[in-house]
């Protein structure tokens, strides 16, 4: 995984908007990670160890669905497994963001964590 802030993210959109022709542009930031060692980052930044745990797909996926419904969201989908598995959330490419996600998470982390937002219900409003 290369996660991009979303200011970086947002500054690279507003630059391709001029843009007439297509072009493919590589969205990602400056660090790459595995699953766990996101974890492990985050565990870090917060002061909290965080443990992954591997289990087979369909028990994450099954483990998740029921999660989901705790907290009315998806939590995790199957194609996004298969990504992760797949090492599709991966390309070999410069980075387009600048932002750090350990840097930000170091210093969010009074507040990093500590409060569940559902991406369902923040897309109803």
């Amino acid at each position: 995984m290369q996660p991009i802030h979303v200011d970086d993210f947002a500054r690279l959109a507003v630059e391709q908007s001029g843009r007439r022709e297509n072009v493919t542009v590589e969205a990602i930031g400056p660090e790459t990670f595995t699953y766990r060692e996101l974890v492990r980052a985050i565990g870090e930044a917060i002061g909290r160890r965080r443990p992954a745990v591997s289990v087979p797909p369909w028990l994450g996926f099954t483990v998740g669905r029921l999660a989901g419904r705790l907290v009315g969201d998806v939590v995790v989908t199957r194609d996004e497994i298969r990504c992760l598995m797949g090492d599709l959330l991966y390309v070999d490419a410069p980075p387009a963001g600048a932002t750090k996600l350990t840097a930000w998470a170091r210093e969010h982390c009074d507040t990093l964590g500590r409060r569940y937002t559902s991406e369902l219900a923040r897309r109803r409003r």
